[in-house]
């Protein structure tokens, strides 16, 4: 959501579009490995509803000839500043061109972070396991378990505010003959399978008004186990409002979907993907309303990317991406002794 914060601004600032995307190679090569593979990484960026169209295998170093070749009037790059390998800015040349915008960064997020909380996951001390077993060589310590708890209460610094959610809402109401269908879940790490799983839902129908609903995290807490979920309810809240499917997010949805939320909503199917569907606290089916009703509807994404295999990939790489976070750190560290020198030397 912070990068989908970055397209937000940026979209505004013109009036088409297109979002470069680094090749794994090139990732590799100046921050350390990417989390996602480029195809997924293209997918994702398309998704995001203020994209117009994305430039795949975009070079590190944004030049003047990339701007033209797009036919970009000028780029767009958070506040904060990228070096190549050897400790240059990457948009050296297009600012002393005059083609370069600025647009602020989301504070309480980033890659780094949120690869941070991930590999906490892998700490003893975040589960309920004896401190002495590896951790990781138990791959059913992501399952369930209700004695779980989840590193989101002290690990993420994001704060939410009205305004944001404004910023990244549709505003739209739902119109005469569009069918209104809910989902909800999670939504986890927003990711590919999420993504995927939307757009079949999205075209079930002629006119889709699709509404998410965004389990507390106590809840997701309580059919997930251990230590999920990783991003917070209001950070998981703008993650699905970014995507370009989704019309609605309920914040804080019940578990099961009743007949007083589909008679609110005038839903007129309710889908779910084919991933489990766990028992409500008393042990009933949250789907039975809809199912009674006859409108419930079972969706394959053709995905088989979930928020578990992600912290596994993290997990299984977990020495080059605690270099990559160390790395990250020392370079913005570099990066803040310089301004400071820069400020020091102008007084």
């Amino acid at each position: 959501y912070g990068h989908s914060n970055q397209l937000r601004q940026a979209r505004a600032m013109g009036d088409y579009l297109i979002v470069g995307v680094h090749t794994d190679e090139e990732i590799a090569k100046h921050k350390g490995p990417p989390v996602f593979t480029q195809e997924e990484r293209y997918k994702m960026v398309q998704a995001i509803k203020w994209v117009d169209e994305i430039a795949p295998g975009a070079p590190y170093v944004t030049t003047l000839e990339t701007l033209d070749k797009y036919n970009c009037d000028f780029c767009v790059h958070g506040d904060d500043i990228t070096l190549t390998i050897d400790g240059k800015d990457t948009y050296e040349e297009v600012k002393t061109a005059g083609r370069y915008r600025e647009c602020k960064r989301t504070q309480g997020v980033s890659t780094t972070d949120l690869v941070g909380r991930m590999l906490l996951m892998t700490k003893a001390h975040h589960s309920n396991i004896d401190e002495d077993l590896d951790y990781r060589k138990h791959t059913d310590n992501f399952g369930k378990g209700p004695k779980g708890h989840s590193p989101w209460t002290g690990v993420s610094q994001f704060l939410q505010t009205s305004q944001k959610i404004i910023q990244f809402a549709s505003g739209k109401e739902p119109q005469p003959g569009d069918t209104i269908i809910y989902v909800a879940g999670a939504f986890d790490l927003f990711h590919i399978g999420h993504v995927d799983f939307l757009e079949k839902v999205h075209q079930l129908a002629e006119k889709p008004y699709i509404i998410v609903g965004l389990h507390f995290d106590q809840e997701v807490n309580r059919y997930k186990g251990k230590n999920y979920p990783i991003m917070n309810i209001h950070e998981r809240t703008l993650s699905v409002l970014a995507c370009r499917y989704v019309s609605e997010v309920v914040i804080g949805a019940p578990y099961a979907v009743t007949a007083d939320l589909l008679d609110h909503f005038r839903v007129t199917l309710v889908c779910h993907g084919m991933t489990e569907v766990v028992p409500d606290k008393d042990g009933s089916d949250p789907y039975k309303e809809p199912k009674r009703r006859g409108i419930f509807q079972l969706v394959d994404s053709g995905s088989n990317l979930t928020t578990d295999l992600i912290v596994q990939r993290i997990i299984k790489n977990r020495l080059e991406f605690e270099a990559r976070n160390q790395k990250k750190e020392a370079k913005e560290l570099a990066v803040l002794e310089a301004m400071k020198r820069l400020e020091e030397e102008k007084h």
